[in-house]
């Protein structure tokens, strides 16, 4: 065990790809999931295009490279977390694996992750590519919401592997709502939410073009991201803070400096109510979405009400957050606060509908805010990837050579651990 190479961790989202070795606190590469391929006819000569065969399937560019090829098709293999095109997928893996991490495949276990819910049929074509294509020795396939219960460890001394939870992972693509009881994922419970980073860019983006200010058109998403990611948090009361902003703008209102890509003249933004009302679409969708209306906490406390009952008290004591878009200032003060307010109305109506006979035991809510919150599922996949539970538990090549693709149907989830 001690004169092994590390596993490599690789973890591709919707948006964007973490890739690194486990025992690492976080990702040494973050790449947007798209890859550049040149879309050509079949025209020509059959002897000249005989003389390229196979070269063009090494023409390709992946992660920021690909955004900027010209000449490119631009594809995303991963739509909402699920692999549409496994073409791609190998290609993307492949420079992932050989130009960004330099690893020879043959040596080193692998992790990677998969959202909740996705097929077995999935598995199995992305453990054909892994030993096949790939020739690794061990591959692990883990629940990305589990890995971010995972990542909350490290602030649990008391009892360190605690296995029940509630997962709040919001990407910049897509928000997830995800119960796991004993390291397993309650699929028929798991929501999906219609908001996450990109829709909080665009409402910002429309708030500043509904201003009129000097922005030039073609950096105003670029603007927007970046006004969201510096100056953006959750207030308690909106209301409240509309009136704090009316009755002192001074004070509260940034001033964003930027410059002109095309002719190289400084702007400059004042950024108001914008700092506030972009994350505000979490707790009031409606702002950006008139067909949504549901807010976050009200989507977590029904997940809990499905879950079976004898779960439920443990998953309220452990709502994580994972995913750059819950890494708004006060974003966890407010989710359990809201959470909390709507349990305790709850609690007082079963009550007084027992007419005072029935005194419920009241319910702690606790949401769970850490510092690797931003990289949750890759850090909780290094974490479990750097234990020796880890290569116990990990698909040999000697099994998927015996038994076939089917053996990565089923994934032991921390099953030593328990």
């Amino acid at each position: 065990m001690t004169g092994r190479l590390p596993a490599c961790v690789i973890d591709v989202g919707t948006g964007y790809t973490k890739l690194g070795f486990a025992c690492n606190k976080e990702p040494q590469f973050i790449i947007p999931s798209a890859i550049a391929i040149k879309e050509t006819a079949k025209v020509g000569e059959q002897s000249i295009r005989r003389l390229t065969k196979g070269v063009e399937d090494l023409d390709f560019y992946i992660g920021d490279e690909a955004t900027n090829a010209k000449g490119y098709a631009v594809k995303y293999p991963v739509r909402h977390g699920l692999v549409e095109d496994w073409d791609l997928m190998e290609k993307f893996l492949e420079q992932c694996i050989f130009k960004y991490l330099r690893a020879d495949p043959e040596d080193h276990y692998f992790l990677l992750t998969e959202p909740p819910l996705n097929t077995p049929e999935n598995r199995e074509y992305l453990a054909e590519i892994m030993f096949e294509s790939f020739n690794v020795p061990g591959l692990y396939i883990a629940v990305q919401a589990v890995l971010a219960l995972a990542a909350s460890w490290n602030r649990k001394t008391e009892n360190a592997a605690i296995l029940n939870g509630l997962v709040v992972d919001s990407g910049d693509g897509v928000t997830h709502v995800i119960p796991v009881a004993e390291g397993h994922v309650i699929g028929s419970c798991i929501k999906h939410i219609p908001i996450a980073g990109r829709n909080i860019t665009y409402f910002i983006q429309s708030l500043l073009r509904e201003r009129e200010v000097g922005i030039p058109p073609e950096q105003s998403l670029e603007t927007a991201k970046a006004i969201k990611e510096r100056y953006s948090y959750v207030c308690p009361d909106i209301a409240r803070e509309f009136a704090k902003y009316d009755s002192d703008p001074a004070k509260w209102t940034k001033k964003f400096e930027g410059v002109n890509s095309v002719t190289k003249v400084p702007f400059s933004v004042d950024v108001g109510y914008e700092r506030f009302l972009g994350p505000e679409i979490f707790f009031h969708p409606e702002f950006s979405n008139p067909d949504f209306n549901t807010p976050i906490s009200e989507i977590v406390d029904n997940v809990i009400q499905n879950c079976p009952i004898d779960v439920r008290r443990s998953l309220y004591q452990n709502i994580v957050l994972s995913g750059g878009s819950t890494m708004f200032r006060d974003f966890d003060r407010r989710l359990q606060r809201d959470i909390q307010r709507v349990v305790d109305a709850r609690l007082k109506q079963s009550e007084t509908l027992s007419g005072g006979y029935i005194k419920p035991k009241p319910v702690d809510v606790q949401v769970v805010s850490h510092k690797m919150q931003r990289y949750a599922v890759f850090f909780g996949g290094s974490l479990y990837a750097s234990t020796p539970e880890f290569f116990q538990m990990c698909h040999t090549k000697k099994a998927y050579e015996e038994f076939g693709p089917s053996i990565c149907r089923h994934n032991p989830v921390f099953g030593t651990m328990n």
